[in-house]
């Protein structure tokens, strides 16, 4: 079973006739009683962690479980199928809405129907609460009087003497203290400014052995210099006078084997021979080598010429002895008489080209 509270009914607070400073929208609520939840049989005792174990009676098993929410889901079903089979009233036109009538056949008075009247309150708002007044203390004892005439009390002329006595020896006090200050201020000025006027020719002088002795370390430095600057040029020339001293001794013979070694090697050669060989040598193999060509392309003429003509003659004796006709046209000259000629003509041609290349 869940856990519920109720309290006891109660009557309402006295309502304040005006508001509080602190929050003038609230209003006092008055205390407010409930009722002790200790002899409640509902609300758990000892550790709120530990596992609460019920009585073995209200203990079931498995089974049980398992048909008991069966039976919930058959009461479920059925009671939705119920409500989809039965047939609802249509929803109301606009404007209208449904109301529960009787329609047995004997109507009956219901009289169980509470009647309902509508009452109506207004209470009056709050009012700010007036300033609380100023707090003026009651009065406490008596009140006395008393008259006193002039000249009992207080005489100025006697009273007054010792206050101006005072007055006018502070005066004078203050003034001597004030002529000694401002001549104990001279005489410091005075000190001050002799002590300055030492310390600045102290500090000129400072300045002046300063500037003495920063000279003096200046040109010690510089010629430091000039005699290091002078011992390193003293042994750069003597350097580069051995050095050169060196260079002839080893120079006298490399000279003329240089001089052998590019001469063997080409660099130094005969105008005249280099043209030669650069410019008349290939001219004359380009010309013989045209000349060669031009012999071969002879010879290579003459072999077909003789080729052709030695062809002819071999078919002329391979075919039978011509007839008497025959004979008589062969009388006449053929080119075949002519091209004999003509070879011997290329052979009294290539004697002499061949004595010419000889003599090459």
């Amino acid at each position: 079973v869940p856990y519920s509270f109720c309290s006891q009914p109660r009557s309402l607070p006295p309502r304040p006739k005006y508001r509080q400073q602190s929050d003038a929208a609230e209003t006092e609520k008055g205390p407010r009683r409930y009722g002790n939840i200790m002899i409640d049989p509902r609300v758990v005792r000892g550790n709120a962690l530990s596992i609460r174990l019920l009585p073995e009676s209200t203990w079931l098993s498995a089974p049980e479980v398992k048909k008991q929410k069966k039976l919930q889901k058959k009461l479920l079903a059925r009671k939705l199928t119920q409500e989809q089979i039965r047939p609802g009233t249509p929803e109301p036109v606009e404007g209208r809405e449904h109301v529960h009538v009787q329609t047995e056949l004997y109507l009956e008075e219901i009289s169980d129907r509470i009647i309902e009247v509508d009452g109506e309150c207004q209470t009056d708002e709050f009012l700010d609460r007036p300033p609380t007044p100023l707090f003026i203390p009651a009065k406490t004892g008596k009140d006395v009087a008393t008259q006193i005439e002039e000249g009992e009390l207080f005489d100025f002329d006697i009273e007054v003497k010792p206050i101006l006595e005072v007055l006018i020896g502070k005066t004078v006090e203050q003034a001597l203290l004030e002529v000694m200050e401002e001549e104990e201020l001279a005489q410091l000025w005075s000190h001050q400014r002799a002590f300055a006027e030492l310390r600045n020719a102290e500090f000129a002088e400072l300045q002046r052995l300063e500037e003495q002795d920063r000279r003096i370390r200046e040109e010690k430095e510089r010629r430091r210099l000039e005699h290091l600057e002078k011992l390193r040029k003293q042994k750069e020339t003597a350097e580069k006078v051995a050095a050169r001293a060196f260079a002839q001794r080893y120079l006298a013979d490399l000279i003329p084997s240089v001089f052998n070694n590019l001469h063997a090697s080409g660099f130094f050669y005969d105008p005249v021979e280099r043209d030669i060989e650069t410019e008349f040598l290939p001219w004359l193999m380009s010309e013989v080598e045209e000349t060669l060509q031009k012999k071969v392309l002879a010879r290579m003429m003459l072999d077909s010429l003789i080729r052709t003509v030695v062809e002819k003659r071999l078919d002329e004796f391979s075919h039978p002895p011509p007839s008497a006709q025959t004979e008589a046209a062969a009388e006449e000259p053929t080119a075949t008489d002519v091209a004999p000629q003509v070879s011997g003509e290329a052979d009294a041609a290539d004697q002499p080209a061949a004595e010419e290349e000889e003599t090459d």
